[in-house]
């Protein structure tokens, strides 16, 4: 197998070849490490490329199969995390000039449960600063570049976990979503990404940004790739009192599941309001292939989105002001102008609005289930309404721009932070431009099975996922 074919094998089909010794874990670490080099200086995706401790935990993977020790069902599997990740020993930077000076005590729980999966975490990737910025914009280390053409955004707060992914630098990697930090790379990169029901995953070991929305999940090249990790890292954790006690389903074998008959809801409200064109005519043709398929698609009436996109944009801005207030107080000219701007932004929220917003997420949820999920089973929509920006174009800084350019990057995505239901980002398509554009299917709570089946059904039947940039 050359090293083309190699990078370009799915977590699951790599995970397979190496299990059934086609291929060892040492001859995929060298590929994709030698991929991440060439890439790195145009997609600056990359914060640190740990080559020697990898291929010594990669030739340990081949003795390991070698001696009959099948670690787990990613044995031998490269992958590069977002850094907000602690790994034991090492300290993480989270983007950010102000960081912890001191090794972390103890490894976050998603990335020990990859381990335990036999994942080799290789290296980490860039990513915006304390994971609060959608554009991927980061003016301490750089900004990310999108694969497809470096000149564009590659959506943030998952910068580099998104352009690496597409660029074939890394299997999969760890991301986060706050406000839509998973969904948003996945969409301008061209990848699949899953933001589990909020507590569907442990936040031990993750660094936080709002205690009240702060989901992990996985970018990857494919849904089944993002079922298959997700299985990994999801359950209930000791380590984080708020993760979710109940058991966590067989996703792949979920995906087997029929999709005909599965019904499918097009928003009347909101998601299309002022659309692009190119946008709108690649969510109807993503809307045909799931017709194709078997399933239902009709039109469905929604609440009022606009009111919970602004009250969880409130509760991210207050929590994360609380989280950072000691720092800045004391270390306010160490931050980027965007995002010391942000962080002030929630000092003035009143307590009042933020404790409403919080009380009244249970109500919320409560109505978009009654009135959509009554009738449908899931909610499909784009997951931006505007074609992908230049870097430039949204290079605003701190300045008046700043508080529009991130409402209207994450309009589509927040309010399903809000209600805390899972969502699967997954490629609908490519512009005129070239560039790729992405579809965000909304579940019940807890129901990632159903959405895992239906995009892999819609994958079988498309090439998207499969096309790779030029680089």
């Amino acid at each position: 197998m050359n090293d083309t074919a190699i990078l370009e094998l799915s977590c699951t089909a790599l995970a397979g070849a190496i299990r059934d010794r086609q291929l060892s874990a040492v001859k995929a670490m060298e590929t994709v490490l030698a991929r991440a080099q060439t890439v790195q200086p145009k997609l600056n995706a990359f914060l640190r490329i740990d080559t020697d401790l990898a291929l010594d935990a990669a030739r340990l993977a081949d003795k390991d199969l070698a001696r009959g020790h099948l670690r787990g069902p990613l044995h031998g599997v490269p992958m590069a995390h977002k850094d907000m990740y602690y790994r034991k020993g090492l300290a993480s930077s989270y983007g950010g000039k102000i960081g912890p000076t001191r090794p972390a005590p103890a490894t976050a729980t998603a990335l020990a449960r990859l381990d335990v999966a036999g994942a080799i975490q290789f290296g980490v990737l860039n990513m915006a600063e304390f994971a609060f910025g959608p554009t991927g914009h980061n003016y301490h280390y750089g900004h990310c570049r999108n694969a497809w053409n470096p000149d564009y955004i590659t959506g943030g707060s998952s910068s580099g976990s998104g352009t690496a992914v597409a660029a074939r630098a890394t299997y999969a990697a760890l991301g986060s979503d706050t406000g839509g930090s998973i969904r948003l790379p996945a969409t301008f990169c061209g990848t699949s990404g899953i933001k589990p029901t909020y507590a569907r995953v442990s936040r031990a070991g993750a660094m936080p940004l709002s205690f009240s929305m702060d989901t992990v999940g996985p970018l990857a090249r494919t849904v089944e790739d993002c079922a298959l990790i997700l299985a990994t890292i999801a359950g209930p954790d000791a380590r984080d009192p708020t993760s979710d006690p109940r058991p966590v389903p067989d996703y792949l074998s979920a995906m087997a599941r029929p999709v005909a008959g599965l019904t499918i809801g097009r928003p009347r409200q909101y998601f299309y309001d002022a659309c692009d064109p190119e946008i709108a005519a690649l969510m109807d043709a993503s809307l045909e292939s799931f017709r194709s398929i078997g399933a239902k698609v009709v039109d469905v009436d929604l609440p009022d989105l606009e009111a919970w996109n602004a009250a969880c944009a409130m509760i991210i801005s207050a929590e994360a002001a609380a989280l950072h207030g000691n720092w800045l107080r004391t270390r306010a000219q160490d931050y980027s102008a965007q995002v010391r701007a942000r962080l002030e932004q929630g000092l003035a929220i009143p307590a009042t609005a933020y404790l409403d917003s919080l009380r009244l997420r249970g109500v919320a949820l409560e109505e978009f289930c009654r009135s959509v999920f009554s009738k449908v089973d899931v909610l499909h929509a784009p997951v931006v309404a505007f074609q992908t920006p230049t870097i430039a174009q949204t290079d605003v800084g701190g300045g008046p721009k700043l508080s529009a350019l991130m409402a209207q990057v994450t309009r589509l995505t927040r309010p399903a932070n809000y209600l805390g239901v899972p969502v699967l980002s997954l490629q609908a398509g490519f512009t005129r431009a070239g560039l790729p554009v992405g579809m965000q299917l909304l579940g019940r709570p807890f129901d990632e099975a159903t959405l895992f089946a239906l995009g892999n059904a819609y994958q079988s039947t498309s090439d998207f996922h499969r096309l790779a940039p030029t680089l």
